[in-house]
């Protein structure tokens, strides 16, 4: 069957996308993340802080109120 020539290109590159291993592309995310969060003029919302410390000045605030 004949198709047309973007047809072909397209599924050339839907062949290309889906043949990058999930692994590279979760190291390309992270990557970007790291370097996204070294910005400091990032807009949006800042990632949440999961450090132990932040925890517990956060109880000791409740404990306060």
């Amino acid at each position: 069957m004949k198709h047309s020539k973007e047809y072909d290109d397209f599924t050339k590159l839907v062949d290309r996308v889906l043949a990058v291993p999930h692994s590279v592309i979760q190291e390309r995310v992270e990557e970007h993340r790291k370097k996204a969060n070294g910005n400091p003029r990032k807009r949006g919302p800042k990632p949440k802080t999961s450090s132990a410390s932040s925890r517990a000045v956060s109880v000791r605030k409740r404990r306060a109120a």
